[in-house]
């Protein structure tokens, strides 16, 4: 131990000296007695403790102790002195002096001394120990977790830098609250529950959902520790929280993704049952406004055929929705679809909505399917109609947009170039961000029982997605909805769309057909139709029988007509074998779903076969026998 001792008494020094020394042997002394000799003691330092009278030749001991605070504030320092008095003492304390000693009771020099150390030492380890919390603190703010401290009432004792940036309170704010108030207020007995199970090993780990300070809700998977009593303090529990927001909404996606293809497997299969119902009556349509028994019969034709178009078309929707499939796309301009709109939607408004219309000349074409698109525009605007029960402002504008790199990448799969953008915006109740994030999911509806299905938006978006276009939403709860669709547009030169001219019936021809479909209906109309065209028919009820009628009557078959759906031996299987008994065959593939066949066809050797989806319209069919008994390979 290395002892300063200020004293002028060279007996009272060496007293003191003699007494410590009894008690520690290897004790070093440096006495001092000048002002000046005392500070230069304080700038060398090394010194364990400071020994000094209170009354000195040039200055005064309270002096002395301001000096060693200043030089050296973690000494311990002692007052000996035969002068100081109770008051001077009691001064003494109050500025910072750990002790003091009469010296006619030379006694109670070691025991002050032991006692300063002592102290000394239990002041250095803490802190010690709070430089160390300090560090580990810091190292805790760098944490991407977020972590926080709260005791068994649930207060929150600490709060790191990241939790301020995932939760949005800061630490001061944080400090002291409850916890279970400040986060959990809106879902209190999930917190509840996963407090009741750490009791009892002390560990828990799940996901919860805490709100964070602006409202929205954050998921996270939390690990909470409970940090037992330690050296009087009470228990606590150590909470670590990773952010797995994102990652929650990657695998919503991902499931719905996944669902939606499978709509997409199940959509197919109904669209090739229901299309097959349909072209029978499509055909006979045409059939009997061929050769009308009555004056009423063409009526009737028309009206058979129209039902049977409506019905495809509703298929088509259903596939968009599911797969976003397109239909038959041609150039459409998007200024006389608002317009069309508006003469079709003024009468399902109430009065008090105003339906205003902005749609100027020199709108860009697009390519697409004018009833689709169509559909897409009349869905958004009931929808924006359901949402304004009190009345409102009801806006469709269109215009054209050209996107640069920066603007493309805000939309999804948006691409620099030439757009259309078709704007339907509403003044209704607006919606909630988590109703929001789920308007395009299949089922999903906010309207009453009976009132809505849940597929319109589902099916808006495979339709928008068909067309290689993209639809962006904003909302606000009592600021009403605005959709954006945006659609590629066709080269803004582009001339009209040319509307073929009424072709008449085809001229008949001694061709021999061979048709295979494994439907009765379908199989007996078409060769109703085509006998009535004078063309010699050969059906077959399914793959194999289709390649026996062909090996039976192969120099009297000039062209087959073969469904793509059909059971044991497929459309494209029966199209390979029959391709290698005639490469040059004329083929026409028909389907009620012929998206998943149309590139298989295209990969086959020789002349094109031609693809037509159910149901098939007289005029169509006898066209692609046209083309197809015209094509080479």
């Amino acid at each position: 131990m290395h002892l300063l001792h200020l004293e002028d008494s060279a007996n009272d020094a060496e007293l003191v000296e003699r007494l410590i020394r009894d008690e520690w042997p290897d004790c070093r002394f440096q006495r001092v007695v000048q002002r000046a000799d005392f500070e230069a003691a304080l700038a060398r330092g090394g010194f364990d403790l400071i020994l000094s009278d209170y009354t000195l030749p040039d200055f005064d001991g309270l002096s002395a102790l301001e000096l060693a605070r200043r030089r050296c504030p973690d000494t311990p320092f002692i007052f000996v002195s035969g002068t100081i008095g109770e008051e001077r003492a009691i001064e003494a304390l109050k500025h910072g002096a750990d002790d003091y000693v009469i010296k006619d009771r030379p006694s109670r020099v070691v025991p002050a001394i032991r006692q300063a150390l002592v102290l000394h030492d239990e002041v250095e380890q803490r802190r010690r120990g709070e430089k160390r919390l300090h560090e580990q603190a810091a190292l805790l703010d760098q944490a991407r977790d977020a972590i926080c401290v709260t005791d068994f009432e649930h207060r929150v004792t600490y709060w790191n830098a990241s939790a301020e940036r995932l939760f949005g309170w800061t630490t001061v704010e944080a400090l002291g609250r409850d916890l279970r108030a400040l986060l959990f207020h809106r879902n209190p007995a999930a917190y509840d529950e996963a407090r009741r199970q750490l009791r009892a090993p002390g560990e828990w780990r799940g996901e919860l959902q805490p709100v964070a300070k602006s409202g929205a809700t954050v998921i996270v998977e939390s690990r909470w520790t409970r940090v037992p009593a330690e050296a009087g303090a009470p228990p606590h529990v150590l909470s670590i929280n990773t952010d797995i927001t994102e990652k929650k909404k990657l695998e919503t996606e991902f499931l719905r993704a996944q669902r939606l293809d499978s709509i997409g497997t199940l959509a197919g299969g109904i669209a090739h049952d229901l299309n097959n119902v349909l072209n029978p009556i499509l055909v006979a349509a045409g059939l009997l406004r061929r050769e009308p028994a009555h004056a009423s019969a063409a009526q009737l034709a028309e009206a058979i055929e129209s039902g049977a178009q409506h019905g495809a078309a509703l298929i088509q929707q259903l596939l968009a929705f599911a797969r976003g499939a397109e239909g038959a796309h041609s150039e459409v301009q998007p200024r006389r679809l608002i317009m069309d709109l508006g003469r079709l939607l003024q009468p399902m408004l109430p009065r008090n909505l105003h339906l205003i219309l902005n749609a100027p000349e020199g709108i860009w074409p697009v390519r697409g399917d004018a009833t689709q698109l169509s559909q897409v525009l009349l869905n958004l605007c009931i929808n924006a109609r359901d949402a304004m029960p009190d009345g409102g402002r009801l806006e469709v504008a269109v215009a054209n947009v050209t996107l640069d790199e920066v603007a493309a990448r805000a939309l999804p799969e948006g691409k620099p170039g030439p757009w259309v953008c078709i704007d339907v915006a509403d003044s209704g109740t607006g919606m909630a961000p988590d109703v929001l994030e789920k308007i395009f999911d299949p089922f999903f509806t906010t309207k009453g029982l009976g009132k809505g299905t849940g597929l319109g938006l589902s099916t808006v978006r495979g339709i928008i997605k068909g067309h290689g276009g993209c639809i962006h939403v904003e909302s606000e709860v009592g600021r009403g909805t605005r959709f954006r669709v945006y659609l590629p547009a066709s080269s803004p030169a582009a001339g009209r769309p040319t509307v073929p001219s009424a072709q008449p019936f085809p001229a008949r021809g001694p061709l021999g057909i061979l048709v295979i479909d494994d439907d009765h209906a379908v199989r007996n109309i078409l060769r109703l139709l085509l006998e009535g065209a004078s063309y010699q028919v050969f059906p077959a009820a399914h793959g194999s029988a289709g390649l026996a009628q062909f090996q039976r009557h192969r120099g009297q078959i000039d062209l087959v007509i073969t469904d793509m759906m059909m059971p044991e031996m497929g459309g494209p299987e029966v199209v390979t074998a029959l391709r290698r008994l005639a490469p040059d065959l004329k083929i026409i593939a028909i389907s009620g779903w012929m998206d998943a066949n149309r590139h298989k066809m295209g990969q086959i050797a020789g002349p094109p076969i031609e693809c037509l989806a159910k149901p098939i319209s007289s005029k169509d069919l006898f066209a692609a026998i046209d083309r197809a008994m015209k094509a080479t390979a």
